[in-house]
């Protein structure tokens, strides 16, 4: 990610909201799907196709040379998983993350869904993290800076007792799925660019449920958990307006999948 940060007018924050939309349906609609004996390569299958019928791209398909439309994270599984053959099995969490290309902007969302019945720690792993994405979120206001993000995020965190990764994080993100600037999950406030109105920032907490090392696999892309502890990854997209920020990947209520 080099460069300038892009800041977005009117028109095309609601393109940006279209693609978004994209990938909620998308997500809500897998959310549907995830349960014992599902495998991930039949969710990259339905997301793709999802994807094209809405007349939209695959944003991560042959991104760096990814090989999938979905990344797909079970248990220790960070970010990036590839799709494969194995079911899911009752008591595992499932990191879905999508991206779509729609009208030259993109949109890019995750969640992490239990399957079947989860333990109560990973219940509360799950909502830690949703609720860490929700307190980044409070701080995608005008004036701040980008490290009061990041900061609420790692506070939040670790106050319920697990650890936020820090190899990977949250980025700008428009005509390009990545942007600058760059959004650690963690640091300290105060710092970082200042947040202006029409930045688009794709929020993404990843937390552990011990440390928070990771490494990455041999097919170069799947990062996991030093320590074989277990992962969740919320995102949103979110723009930066005078009334406070927009989720442009939040489905409006009542929406009918």
């Amino acid at each position: 990610m080099t460069g300038m940060i892009i800041c977005k007018g009117k028109s095309e924050l609601e393109k940006m909201r279209e693609a978004n939309l994209i990938v909620a349906r998308v997500l809500a609609h897998l959310g549907t799907l995830v349960k014992p004996g599902t495998t991930t390569r039949e969710l990259n299958a339905v997301s793709e196709e999802m994807i094209v019928s809405m007349g939209g791209k695959p944003a991560f398909k042959g991104y760096h040379g990814f090989p999938a439309s979905l990344c797909a994270s079970v248990n220790h599984e960070i970010v990036h998983g590839i799709p494969n053959d194995r079911p899911l099995e009752e008591g595992d969490i499932i990191g879905l993350d999508v991206g779509v290309n729609y009208k030259e902007f993109c949109g890019d969302s995750a969640w992490t869904f239990p399957v079947g019945e989860i333990s109560e720690e990973l219940k509360q792993l799950l909502e830690v993290t949703r609720g860490s994405l929700y307190k980044g979120i409070e701080k995608t206001v005008v004036g701040n800076r980008v490290s009061d993000i990041s900061s609420s995020i790692q506070e939040f965190v670790e106050a319920h007792g697990f650890s936020v990764v820090r190899e990977f994080v949250g980025h700008g993100i428009g005509k390009a799925l990545h942007e600058e600037p760059q959004v650690p999950n963690y640091g300290q406030p105060g710092r970082g660019p200042r947040l202006r109105e029409g930045m688009v920032l794709a929020i993404e907490p990843m937390v552990n449920c011990l440390g928070p090392a990771v490494r990455v696999l041999e097919d170069k892309w799947t990062a996991v958990t030093a320590d074989g502890g277990y992962s969740a990854h919320f995102e949103h997209s979110v723009a930066i307006t005078d009334n406070g920020p927009w989720i442009l990947s939040e489905l409006p209520e009542n929406t009918e999948l």
